[in-house]
């Protein structure tokens, strides 16, 4: 999808209109004026099909769509308000109607000053700092591969209260015991489970993703030996810890620390300025091996 917020001459966005069709989705962002401008999204559309004609729906497929329908207003909104902040230099927040749920609907733009956190040194990051075989240390909190499962929730759930986002989302992640995510400003913060030998659910592994570009409010920081892992251009960040005494194994768009228990994941599409996407930290393999893995049902 191309940006849409002011054009050429400043016109301001006033309504956007996202739409689910059987051979795809796209949004049409009106001005105030009345222009409009589409964009079109990669991707499947609303049709359930599977190769076979007349094949009825399966009753989960109106939830996908309903969870790609909330997606991609997500991505409308976080591209719509930067490119309004580009052009205007103010945010472009949308409140949605369902039209049709879950395959259209309408949103309403209005304008507010630029978010704070969008300048540098105004809003302090939500740092939270890996340290390898232990877990990681959080603002206000700890996540320790010790932590029960119960109690890593309650940090999550404080995480996403004090950053102004929804309550930790569950999701089914083969592999864990249980597995649920937050949002801290554009990134996400997850945790995952494992039972151990002795039959309790316990912290198995941080990960942290964040898309490149502005990084929200707060910005989320992960860091190793005073290394911020996904603010550095790769190369730097892979250069910086190996100086550090790691050993740095680079398979593929991933880098492993496996004495650590840490990798780090490239985006899909390097370029000149690569930064790191995405971070996990497990135990590092000899004390994994003392937990006994655990496979969800599908």
């Amino acid at each position: 999808m191309v940006d849409e917020g002011a054009d050429e001459r400043g016109r301001a966005p006033a309504r956007v209109l996202l739409r689910g069709g059987p051979d795809g989705w796209h949004c049409v962002v009106v001005d105030a004026a009345g222009g409009e401008r589409r964009s079109d999204f990669p991707g499947a559309g609303t049709r359930w099909s599977t190769g076979a004609d007349g094949d009825p729906e399966p009753p989960w497929w109106r939830r996908r769509l309903a969870e790609t329908a909330e997606g991609l207003r997500e991505a409308v909104a976080e591209r719509l308000t930067d490119a309004t902040f580009r052009a205007l230099g103010v945010e472009a927040v949308i409140t949605w109607f369902a039209v049709d749920e879950p395959v259209e609907w309408e949103g309403l733009v209005t304008l507010r000053e630029a978010d704070p956190a969008r300048f540098p040194g105004r809003v302090a990051p939500f740092v939270i700092t890996l340290e390898p075989g232990r877990g990681a240390l959080l603002p206000d909190a700890s996540l320790l591969f010790s932590t029960r499962a119960a109690d890593a929730w309650t940090t999550l759930a404080a995480v996403a209260e004090r950053c102004g986002t929804r309550p930790p989302k569950a999701s089914l992640l083969c592999g864990w015991a249980d597995h649920r995510s937050v949002r801290v400003g554009r990134g996400t913060l997850a945790l995952s489970t494992d039972r151990g030998e002795d039959g309790v659910e316990r912290l198995a592994e941080i990960c942290g993703k964040r898309s490149p570009g502005w990084s929200g409010n707060p910005e989320m920081r992960f860091r190793l030996d005073g290394v911020d892992l996904l603010d550095e251009p790769a190369r730097d960040v892979v250069a910086l810890l190996r100086e550090l005494g790691h050993d740095v194994v680079r398979r593929g768009r991933a880098v492993r620390l496996a004495a650590s228990g840490l990798t780090l994941y490239g985006p899909d599409r390097p370029g000149e300025a690569e930064r790191f996407t995405a971070v996990s930290l497990q135990q590092p393999a000899g004390r994994a091996a003392l937990r006994v893995p655990h496979r969800s049902r599908v």
